[in-house]
């Protein structure tokens, strides 16, 4: 079987926690996303309905800061497995290296404090519908208890 698991900066270790979980024999690759900063747009220009990009940009994730993450985690594994640094959109890059996967390993990024749609982000939602193999989604921390789900609608 071949397991995919995406390396995040903030839940990673969960990550290769949970790839422990599934024994020995299984094809590993570790998966993380360096992505160019979004421009800084000027909030006066962008209500004028000119929302250009400023010189100003934001730091930029560089490729040497999430090789030397993926580094953290393969030894953190502490067995063989694949890596591969992706590019473009986060949450299009992982969902297109699913195509080859059987399982994908993936951690929750939003809200950790309650039950319910908002402990995804909008990547890590985008990648669970469209991940075309098994999705394992995990909770890097303690799991919210069960009375914080929001009540029935009304």
């Amino acid at each position: 079987m071949r397991i995919l698991a995406l390396i995040a900066p903030a839940t990673w270790p969960a990550v290769i926690t949970a790839l422990g979980r599934h024994g020995d024999g299984h094809q590993i690759h570790l998966v993380a996303t360096a992505t160019p900063a979004a421009p800084v747009v000027s909030p006066f220009t962008a209500l004028m309905g000119r929302g250009r990009p400023t010189a100003d940009r934001l730091p930029d994730e560089t490729e040497d800061t999430v090789r030397s993450l993926l580094a953290q985690a393969e030894e953190a594994l502490g067995g063989p497995c694949t890596s591969t640094v992706l590019h473009g959109h986060p949450e299009r890059a992982v969902a297109e290296s699913t195509a080859d996967a059987d399982w994908l390993i993936l951690a929750r990024d939003g809200d950790q404090t309650r039950l319910g749609p908002a402990s995804l982000g909008r990547d890590t939602r985008f990648i669970v519908d469209h991940a075309p193999c098994t999705v394992e989604l995990i909770w890097p921390d303690a799991v919210p208890d069960i009375t914080t789900i929001p009540a029935p609608p009304r």
